[in-house]
């Protein structure tokens, strides 16, 4: 491939990239989130590592901004809140007397989250996309 031709492929793939990250972490579609892995932190003990179904966290669930609630297969939580900043949506809610923020970066669909309570906590970190 001549210079020319992969100077014009990498200004279409940057220009690409960029668009769809805009687009999609915009808050207005709904996502599909995948959980990758997951602690389990109790106060005065190391935190355990390990897949998120071994901490009973949902593999997959989908964030619904106009309906403000978050879609797991078994429940359905709401969101009580809802902050935007230009890096980040942090979203806040509380599911099984804990509370719990959603931490989603908006450039890559990255996603950190937390559940916890007087014992401990849950941390998640995932991905998202577009539905």
């Amino acid at each position: 491939m001549r210079l020319s031709q992969t100077i014009i492929m990498l200004i279409f793939v940057f220009v690409t990239s960029t668009a769809l990250a805009d687009d999609v972490f915009d808050g207005k579609k709904t996502l599909l989130c995948a959980s990758v892995e997951a602690m389990d932190c109790v106060s005065g003990t190391p935190c355990v590592s390990g897949l998120p179904e071994e901490i009973g966290a949902p593999q997959f669930l989908k964030i619904d901004f106009a309906e403000k609630k978050i879609i797991g297969p078994k429940r359905t939580t709401p969101v009580l809140n809802i902050e935007k900043t230009d890096e980040q949506f942090l979203l806040q809610g509380i599911e099984l007397n804990m509370g719990w923020l959603f931490a989603l970066n908006r450039t890559t669909g990255k996603f950190t989250s937390t559940l916890a309570d007087e014992e401990g906590a849950f941390v998640i970190f995932g991905a998202c996309t577009v539905l």
